[in-house]
């Protein structure tokens, strides 16, 4: 890959990651990125006092696009900076949200299913264990996907293997053959390699190179000196000898 992208990163806002945004977009431009998009978990506008806790508060989101706009016009001979979100799919909510998110004007959003059956009564998708479960996380993806409001879904197989494995084959392959049908690319995701969580699995990617479905790489960096080209490296040796389609970036 000669042309290194990056759309996955994170901000302190969110309250599990570190470093300032200067910091994302120096080490970016030493690694050789040519294109860096900020996706921090969105603010999401829920019914009381919920706080879900690992999300920017509502009266950030302005600073935030402030600050990314900034550095995307310092920097614009260096790299191109493009600001957006990683957001949740909760479909009781997610009008309310999405007409919430157009006031701030976001480059694009990208979907990372945290969650089955919505904050703060679902499940965090972890601590899912059942075949009923796995399927409705997937039902929730494709739901989510066909709202055409995603460029791409973040760590697909976060709900990881404890099924039926017939069942993880047959759910994880439905929601790769809608991806590849409606042309979303499925990330490889790299923060989970470094942190040897269950996801990403080789097994995933195998059932998406028979699929053929479009596979991009994803830092999901949560610290500045996460952005690496090393991190590519990582992706790579993960699906090292499969025939993947990876993709070099998305049009935003």
């Amino acid at each position: 890959m000669n042309y290194l992208t990056n759309y996955h990163t994170h901000t302190k806002r969110c309250r599990h990651a570190r470093g300032e945004d200067r910091e994302y977009v120096e080490n970016a431009i030493k690694a050789g990125l040519k294109e860096l998009g900020f996706s921090d978990h969105a603010p999401y506008v829920f019914d009381g006092n919920y706080d879900s806790g690992y999300r920017m508060f509502l009266d950030q989101a302005q600073e935030y696009k402030n600050s990314i706009l900034s550095l995307k016009k310092e920097f614009e001979n260096d790299i191109k900076i493009y600001y957006g979100f990683e957001l949740e799919y909760y479909k009781d909510s997610f009008k309310r949200e999405i007409n919430y998110l157009k006031t701030l004007e976001p480059d694009y959003l990208i979907l990372g299913q945290h969650f089955v059956g919505g904050e703060p009564y679902g499940t965090y998708v972890a601590y899912i264990d059942s075949d009923k479960e796995l399927t409705r996380y997937v039902d929730e993806c494709i739901e989510a996907l066909s709202t055409g409001k995603f460029k791409y879904i973040a760590h697909p197989d976060i709900a990881g293997y404890k099924f039926t494995p017939s069942v993880v084959d047959r759910e994880y392959t439905r929601l790769l053959e809608f991806c590849k049908e409606n042309n979303y690319p499925v990330e490889i995701n790299v923060l989970g390699i470094q942190t040897n969580r269950w996801y990403p699995n080789r097994k995933f990617f195998e059932l998406a190179e028979k699929v053929g479905t479009k596979v991009i790489i994803g830092f999901d960096a949560h610290k500045p000196e996460a952005i690496t080209a090393q991190s590519y490296d990582l992706a790579k040796e993960l699906v090292e000898g499969l025939n993947l389609n990876i993709i070099d970036r998305i049009e935003i």
